[in-house]
């Protein structure tokens, strides 16, 4: 299937919505707004088609489930509505979008050098990331955002797999409430597996829905930890960051592993923007569900 195809495809799936489409041939995307309000999400057609070769008609029934919710709550009298307003925190790489497609700031906040908090409106089945526009409506300000939103992820369950590799202990989170990543923010749970490890303990959020955590105790655990991080990066919905972090009384340090030669090195880029922020992230990081943003859906 081409990107043509795939576009002919989502619309097809789709025009029981009072929605229209508008198609960019050159970024190979595909836009769906809201007729009303052109509130709307984007879809990366190159990135689906490339996921569709393995998952086939998964990924679509996938796409086509988000973008329903997604054009479901973008209605703008939805958040006015709202009884109970329940804030999480999510993760997101330095690079995702910092404003809406309407211009509005994202309400963010600062984590390492390769990730930010963004802060997230919960529907139950999906999610609405704020953004300053959306402050008074609730009637929050953004630090009562943040105090929340730390709040309710101490509060979700910490379910992991544990896996043993060559000497070396892994643990998986990926519940699929859409905050696996965001259990970074949880430093009473990292602290707890921080008690339990013999080595080095690693830290890796590579999508959105999975955390990974290392005991190293050898080399090969590098290896093995660095081939898990890239295969779910580029695996997931939402991708994050490829790198991991080293863990350490409450601080994270972004890490480059060299899996050939079988040894951890600091990456010197990431030491560089690190250092930058150094004075920044001179405090105890704040480590802060399968849902997505529903202000903008890029695949």
């Amino acid at each position: 299937m081409n990107v043509f195809q795939m576009r002919d495809t989502l619309k097809q799936r789709l025009k029981h919505l009072d929605v229209d489409f508008k198609f960019d041939r050159e970024e190979e995307t595909l836009r769906i707004y809201r007729r009303d309000n052109f509130k709307g999400v984007t879809i990366k057609l190159n990135a689906v088609v490339a996921k569709y070769e393995e998952q086939k008609e998964k990924i679509i029934d996938e796409i086509i489930y988000y973008v329903e919710e997604a054009i479901a709550q973008m209605d703008d009298n939805g958040l006015s509505k709202m009884k109970d307003i329940q804030v999480m925190p999510v993760i997101r790489s330095t690079s995702f979008d910092k404003k809406t497609k309407e211009g509005h700031q994202f309400v963010i906040e600062e984590h390492t050098a390769e990730t930010n908090i963004y802060y997230a409106l919960d529907l139950g089945k999906s999610y609405r990331l704020i953004d300053e526009s959306m402050l008074k409506t609730l009637g929050l300000t953004s630090q009562q955002i943040k105090e929340m939103s730390l709040f309710n992820i101490r509060k979700l369950e910490n379910k992991y797999k544990t896996d043993e590799v060559k000497g070396n202990i892994f643990y998986f989170i990926n519940s699929n409430d859409g905050y696996d990543a965001s259990r970074i923010l949880n430093t009473k749970f990292l602290n707890d597996i921080e008690a339990q490890c013999e080595g080095e303990m690693l830290v890796a959020v590579p999508h959105q829905d999975v955390l990974i955590i290392a005991d190293i105790r050898n080399k090969t655990g590098y290896d093995v930890m660095a081939h898990l991080t890239m295969e779910f990066f580029t695996k997931g919905l939402v991708p994050i960051t490829s790198l991991s972090f080293g863990y350490k009384k409450e601080h994270l340090e972004p890490i480059f592993i060299l899996g050939k030669n079988n040894k951890q090195k600091r990456d010197p880029n990431v030491i560089q923007r690190l250092e930058a922020n150094r004075k920044k992230f001179n405090k105890k990081y704040l480590i802060i569900r399968k849902k997505e943003n529903l202000n903008e859906f890029i695949f």
